[in-house]
């Protein structure tokens, strides 16, 4: 016997119940999105603006007001040594770093050629000297037949023309010995310009001093033809230096004659060396639109421990104060934007002279600005001449708003 089972119908949910369902999700999640604006709102309202202030400290200590600059190193008297003729270098009697004296033989060319120009010229000299004999006997000779024709033509025994014929020869003999005399004076200028030249194939030195370059080799030709070669340079004493500095000329009008200074050189980082401003010059160097000018400061170098050509920072020392109230530069730099003051709740005041600034000091944690008279500065503190402000005062060299 067999058993048919019939399956049921589901029963089907009511329209009206769905409706509610979802009616409660939306009620959750409106409620949800309230809570998050009410929350957030809440949380904004607790944010606080403030300015983050970065402080320094006002107090007392020495000021030095400088100007730096760079300059060269050189010996006081130095010279270079050329030749004035041209020639091969035959043999050198100096070399770098040599002692040499005044009038000692440092370099001879070759003299083979300039020998046999003397002699040539010599030979002129002498041909023009025999010349000057000959032409006085022909004009000897001249006159005396001159004087016969003036007789003979006064007796009425020679014709004109023969009596100017006598003349002309006569003059003619005069200036062939004025020629001569003068030819004999060239060829003496000649015989000395020989010589001369002969005299300059012995290259020597014309101070006392030291040797510091040396340009040429010996069997090397140098030629004289446009400018003096030169061969060697000399200094004449190390143990005295100078330094060539180039000041802008915002800061020339600080420098005065015998002002102390300072200076370093790469050799010696670590050291200073003294100096003293021997004369601030008026011809003004511009390059690239900035012009300079050339303090130069006389350097005692006893110890030869500098030397020609180094590069030398110089410092120049115009104002010092030994202890004085003091504020940093930074801080006389600062100055807040529009914003910043709103956030600040200040009024910024305004300085009415050149040596006037204001500071910003911290008091109460509220920062108040203080219109200061300052004086000398050295580039990291200022001094401070007048004004509200003390030492230990705190004073702001930059703010920021921030968020909390």
């Amino acid at each position: 016997m067999t058993t048919q089972t019939q399956s049921q119908p589901l029963p089907t949910m009511p329209a009206s119940h769905t409706i509610a369902k979802v009616a409660r999700w939306a009620l959750v999640a409106a409620a949800t999105i309230v809570i998050a604006i009410v929350v957030w709102r809440v949380v904004a309202s607790r944010k606080t603006t403030h300015v983050d202030y970065r402080t320094a400290r006002i107090d007392h200590g020495p000021i030095a007001a400088k100007v730096t600059a760079t300059g060269t190193l050189s010996a006081l008297v130095t010279v270079s040594v050329g030749s004035q003729v041209s020639g091969r270098i035959d043999t050198l009697g100096a070399d770098f770093e040599s002692h040499v004296k005044k009038g000692q033989v440092i370099a001879t060319i070759d003299p083979a050629l300039f020998i046999a120009a003397v002699a040539q010229a010599r030979a002129n000299y002498t041909s023009a000297l025999a010349a000057v004999d000959k032409s006085r006997t022909q004009a000897t000779l001249a006159s005396r037949q001159l004087d016969r024709a003036r007789s003979l033509n006064q007796e009425g025994l020679m014709s004109r023309s023969d009596f100017d014929t006598a003349q002309a020869t006569f003059d003619a003999a005069t200036a062939d010995t004025a020629a001569a005399r003068a030819n004999v004076a060239q060829m003496k200028a000649a015989l000395d310009q020989a010589e001369l030249n002969l005299h300059y194939t012995t290259i020597i030195s014309p101070i006392d001093g030291i040797v510091i370059s040396r340009n040429v080799d010996i069997g090397q030709t140098v030629a004289a033809a446009l400018q003096a070669p030169t061969l060697f340079v000399i200094a004449q004493d190390l143990s005295a230096m100078q330094v060539d500095t180039n000041v802008a000329e915002g800061d020339v009008g600080k420098l005065k004659d015998a002002m102390p200074v300072t200076f370093s050189v790469d050799a010696y980082p670590t050291r200073t060396f003294p100096g003293k401003v021997r004369q601030v010059r008026d011809n003004a160097t511009t390059l690239q639109n900035v012009v300079t000018y050339d303090a130069v400061i006389d350097v005692d170098n006893a110890e030869h421990l500098l030397k020609p050509g180094m590069t030398a920072n110089v410092t120049f020392v115009y104002a010092e104060r030994s202890d004085v109230l003091r504020a940093p530069t930074s801080a006389l730099r600062f100055k807040p934007d529009p914003v910043l003051l709103a956030t600040m709740n200040a009024n910024a005041p305004v300085s009415t002279r050149v040596d006037q600034r204001i500071l910003w000091i911290l008091r109460n944690d509220h920062a108040t600005p203080v219109i200061a008279d300052v004086g000398i500065s050295d580039g990291t503190y200022t001094e401070v001449v007048n004004g509200d402000v003390h030492a230990d005062d705190v004073v702001v060299v930059e703010a920021a708003e921030a968020k909390r």
